[in-house]
């Protein structure tokens, strides 16, 4: 399935054979309250074999997704809460989110936006609340990194991209222009010359992260598209969420990282589930995570190592998570733990 449109309903979802009718009655309901939409592109990677595909389980609506747990909240990493203006989070000093627009060409079942994004969700920003996003950028000037999210910005036009980044070309204080997208997997014909053109058109430095989750998503089509964002001079680093049936064994992040560095990409956060509503079945144990994240090391380049981290809720911002390979020791020194478990005193007694 290389061609055809983008699946947005429970019927075009079974049309296609990615649900069965016993489901659908359950996926119109997840469908009530979360958006849907399937790329071709993606479309493609699941094995409708496979009931436990991991491609599938992050894209196609599950009635797992119909229990909300009490701890689970709305706004997990609490972006409200850190909105001077419209459009804009502001949670640390020198960068701000812009979010222009919440809609996706693909939504995430476990994703932590799920009720701003979407058909039904925050939407694009208007042209008075683009306005006044721009103006609180440059009324700040410690502001060095702008990040634009949402949503996933590179699914905007790049007449809107390019005008986007010509008002950020004229305020001075900001040096890094940062994207955060899916489109690269999920639609790699739309990283054409026009898109890229428009992101250069600020003169800033820019830098990419792609957030893909299992090793599959990087076709030779994403791929090929990473490389026309690269050979452009753009950089590119990588997002990732650590989850249950999808990434949850070393095996299988190890290969998603060594496929991202052999992509010219970084690897940079895998994060911790956040408390979305109906995602529960994605998430796994911190110490299991930490276990993981622990069998990376020293068995991959240190070019493969993600930050494991957890984006507190409440707007606390990120917390690292990764294995702690340093603990105090007796008489001043520390005990220092190698990748195989083996620990070690630092500085070594004479």
């Amino acid at each position: 399935m290389s061609g055809g449109r983008s699946l947005k309903t429970p019927a075009d979802l079974a049309e296609a054979g990615l649900i069965g009718d016993a489901a659908l009655a359950e996926v119109r309901q997840v469908a009530a309250r979360y958006a849907v939409a399937v790329t071709p592109a993606i479309a493609a990677l699941i094995d409708r074999a496979d009931p436990d595909d991991p491609i599938a389980r992050q894209f196609l609506p599950s009635a797992a997704e119909l229990v909300t747990l009490a701890e689970e909240r709305d706004d997990p990493i609490g972006d409200h809460a850190h909105t001077p203006v419209k459009g804009i989070v502001h949670r640390y000093p020198d960068r701000v989110l812009f979010k222009a627009v919440h809609v996706c060409p693909v939504y995430c079942r476990f994703c932590f936006r799920r009720e701003m994004v979407g058909p039904d969700g925050d939407g694009t920003l208007a042209p008075a609340e683009m306005d006044a996003a721009f103006a609180y950028i440059a009324a700040h000037p410690q502001i060095w990194e702008v990040i634009l999210t949402g949503g996933d910005p590179l699914i905007l036009s790049s007449r809107r991209l390019a005008e986007i980044m010509r008002r950020l070309a004229v305020i001075e204080h900001v040096k890094i222009v940062r994207f955060h997208t899916r489109v690269p997997v999920a639609s790699p014909e739309s990283i054409d010359a026009e898109l890229i053109a428009a992101l250069k058109e600020s003169g800033k430095t820019l830098w990419v992260a792609l957030h893909a989750n299992h090793p599959r998503e990087l076709t030779p089509q994403a791929r090929a598209a990473c490389a026309r964002l690269v050979d452009a001079g753009i950089a590119m680093i990588s997002q990732s969420v650590l989850l249950k049936g999808v990434n949850d064994d070393p095996a299988v992040l190890g290969e998603l990282m060594r496929a991202f560095v052999e992509t010219r990409i970084k690897p940079y956060y895998l994060h911790h589930p956040d408390l979305a509503p109906g995602t529960s079945h994605f998430r796994l144990d911190i110490g299991e995570g930490q276990r993981i994240v622990a069998a990376l090391r020293g068995r991959l380049s240190g070019l493969c190592q993600p930050a494991y981290v957890l984006d507190i809720p409440g707007g606390h911002g990120k917390a690292p998570l990764g294995p702690d390979a340093v603990r105090p020791a007796a008489d001043g020194c520390w005990s220092v733990s190698d990748f195989r478990g083996n620990a070690h005193v630092w500085p070594p007694v004479a």
